[in-house]
């Protein structure tokens, strides 16, 4: 039998995006207000989201997993530092997680599978073919939400 493919985005979702910018001095978040994401190295500075790592292990049993993010285009080190991010947490080489299972796309719509987890609709995630779980919402506010649904098809199962 064919897993059935799940699509993960990193920023707000894998990774705490907040983490990395409370590591950011108040000289460099003053000269990056309001694209604070332009910050060169700042997705290297990012811890992983409460519970991201766990529920993604879990999942992997199930799923044929990927991870399905967007690299901001006037931060090139933001693309590094995201393997870089993938690598540390989920293992480097053939023996990692996410090994050749990560994709840097502005178009996410353009991925076919049955889920993504992404906590915004930009980039193509509202209209993504599959079913689109928005996580950080009324319905999918946390990991433990998404791993109830799909680990126990929304009943609480894990």
């Amino acid at each position: 039998m064919t897993k059935k493919t799940v699509y993960i985005d990193m920023d707000n979702v894998l990774v705490d995006f907040p983490s990395g910018i409370k590591r950011t001095d108040e000289e460099t978040r003053e000269a990056y207000v309001d694209r604070i994401d332009e910050v060169p190295g700042i997705f290297s500075l990012m811890e992983p989201y409460p519970l991201a790592i766990e529920s993604v292990e879990m999942l992997a049993g199930k799923y044929d997993l990927y991870i399905l993010s967007t690299a901001l285009w006037l931060n090139p080190s933001a693309w590094i530092d995201k393997v870089k991010w993938v690598h540390k947490h989920f293992g480097e080489g053939e023996d990692g997680l996410f090994y050749k299972r990560l994709i840097l796309s502005h178009n996410k719509h353009l991925n076919k599978g049955n889920y993504l987890i992404d906590d915004r609709p930009n980039n193509g995630a509202k209209d993504f073919g599959g079913e689109w779980l928005h996580f950080g919402s009324e319905r999918f506010p946390d990991w433990i939400a998404v791993r109830e649904y799909l680990l126990g098809n929304g009943k609480g199962i894990l």
